[in-house]
């Protein structure tokens, strides 16, 4: 396999200030994905996008055998709809909202139109099952539903969609699977609406506390117990499951990626080694409301000025660091156009290659905000809402699957039917190649499960490397890649000969 550069250190990708699109991408105002197809057809041009640099078109594009998923775009069909906003076509589908209801209504329907045994864990996580969950050795793919403010269709999504379609296609070939395979739909991943992030996998995993999960409210003061309630689900029973994820032999999330590695490469999939350890942070600066047009600059404790300087502080030290520091959601009070802030609330997400960088950047912010809150006469306190530590996926579950997607069995060697299904990672030449392994910078509920189950990734190409936004993007024929590759390694982690538990939990 071959490693890429992190986040961090790719080749700039050109970034479009004046905000004109690629050829061939949606625009911000306009819909990512046309409501038959989820790249709009694949009208985009190959190689649309790409930065001119190292790497760039320096590797021919693999070659894929082509075909055509009708339950695949009919699937997008449904499901696009949801939470979709007609002004940007970006997506609000909050977790225990009437969105997110709908969602789930699509998943329960998903997996009754295939026979599959359909279950709604303590947690509100989903679960669509072929074979016995309780036989133990199971192998499980899947995602998310739930969105961002103004999300793009294919984070979460895609690894839910291509779940089913990629199940459809084992069972279609005929392979025989020896293990029970279960599909997932993990709740709140994205912590758009309580601000922490996947929390169905974090109460699942013991990583959020039923108390902690409690003491979430929303921007509105709604809790997370009354929203659940109010949803249908029982707050009372929701805690570890450490029953349920015993019987979970390896756990596999497709996801599109979020930056252009693979676009850099010109690779359609690839696998993820590790993910950056990453939190959330918030910034209460505290000063005194006055009125904007009598107040004397001199007499002003504007905590407003406090956050604004923190702000470039935060990019100021992440770009000393190489890691990522983003104050991306404020809260203002009282609110008021002609009325000086009596109160500034900043949400920092900070991200790096490695802890210590992490928590060298927060420090660094904290201490330049409380020396501007000195000079300001205002007040700061700093509150820790999350924190997620490195994560680095095992070296067994990975290589294994990297075996598979180039068309070795699970025990080693090569077997031509091994991986049904998957793609055979060829260059056009005819020649080998090597399937491309990189980190990323975003969490995912792979990463919290991967301390108790051996977890992976995949990841299929986002040539713009936009997400979190309307105007996140991807190809068709690099979808239905991830959903070849996607069965081809399902396959083979289902084999009878596989050794239970050969890629171990990360630690």
């Amino acid at each position: 396999m071959t490693a890429v550069p992190p986040p961090g250190g790719r080749p700039a990708p050109g970034p479009r200030s004046s905000g004109t699109p690629a050829p061939g991408t949606p625009a911000p105002g306009t819909p990512a994905a046309a409501p038959d197809s989820p790249a709009g057809g694949g009208a985009a041009p190959r190689g649309h996008g790409r930065a001119d640099g190292p790497g760039t078109g320096a590797r021919p594009e693999p070659a894929w055998s082509g075909g055509d998923d009708p339950a695949f775009r009919e699937m997008w069909r449904d499901l696009a709809p949801v939470g979709r906003a007609a002004a940007s076509g970006g997506y609000r589908r909050y977790a225990w909202t009437a969105a997110d209801g709908d969602c789930r209504a699509w998943f329960r329907a998903q997996a009754g139109a295939r026979g599959l045994a359909y279950e709604e864990d303590r947690n509100g996580n989903q679960w669509a099952w072929l074979g016995d969950p309780a036989a133990g050795g199971a192998v499980v793919t899947g995602s998310h539903l739930d969105s961002v403010p103004d999300g793009g269709p294919f984070d979460g999504p895609l690894g839910v969609v291509s779940a089913f379609a990629a199940l459809d296609a084992l069972r279609s070939s005929g392979a025989p699977l020896t293990r029970p395979l279960g599909i997932v739909n993990f709740g709140d991943e994205e912590g758009a609406r309580f601000g922490v992030a996947c929390v169905g996998s974090r109460l699942t995993a013991g990583r959020l506390t039923r108390e902690q999960a409690y003491g979430l409210r929303d921007a509105d003061g709604v809790g997370l117990p009354e929203a659940m309630t109010t949803a249908g689900h029982d707050p009372e029973v929701i805690g570890p499951d450490p029953d349920r994820l015993a019987r979970i032999d390896a756990f596999v999330e497709l996801h599109v990626e979020q930056g252009r590695a693979l676009d850099l490469t010109g690779d359609p999939v690839g696998i993820a080694s590790a993910i950056w350890p990453h939190g959330r942070w918030r910034f209460d600066f505290r000063g005194e409301a006055n009125h904007a047009g009598t107040t004397r600059l001199a007499d002003r404790r504007d905590p407003m000025l406090t956050y604004a300087e923190t702000v470039l502080a935060a990019r100021r030290e992440a770009e000393l660091a190489g890691a990522l520091a983003t104050f991306g959601k404020v809260a203002v009070e009282p609110n008021g156009v002609n009325a000086i802030p009596s109160a500034v609330h900043g949400w920092l997400d900070s991200r790096a290659p490695d802890q210590a960088t992490l928590d060298g950047v927060v420090a660094a912010v904290e201490q330049a905000a409380r020396e501007y809150a000195r000079r300001h006469g205002t007040t700061l306190d700093v509150v820790r809402e999350s924190a997620t530590g490195l994560v680095e996926f095992g070296h067994a579950l990975r290589d294994e699957i990297g075996r598979i997607l180039s068309g070795g069995t699970a025990g080693g060697g090569t077997d031509p039917g091994a991986a049904a299904g998957a793609p055979r990672w060829a260059g056009a030449d005819g020649g080998g190649r090597a399937v491309p392994v990189l980190p990323t910078g975003a969490g995912h509920d792979a990463g919290i499960l991967s301390g108790a189950v051996p977890t992976a990734m995949l990841f299929v190409r986002n040539p713009t490397g936009v997400s979190h936004s309307p105007a996140e993007h991807a190809r068709e024929e690099d979808c239905l890649a991830g959903v070849r590759a996607l069965a081809g390694v399902l396959r083979g982690l289902a084999q009878d000969g596989r050794d239970r538990h050969a890629g171990a939990p990360a630690g």
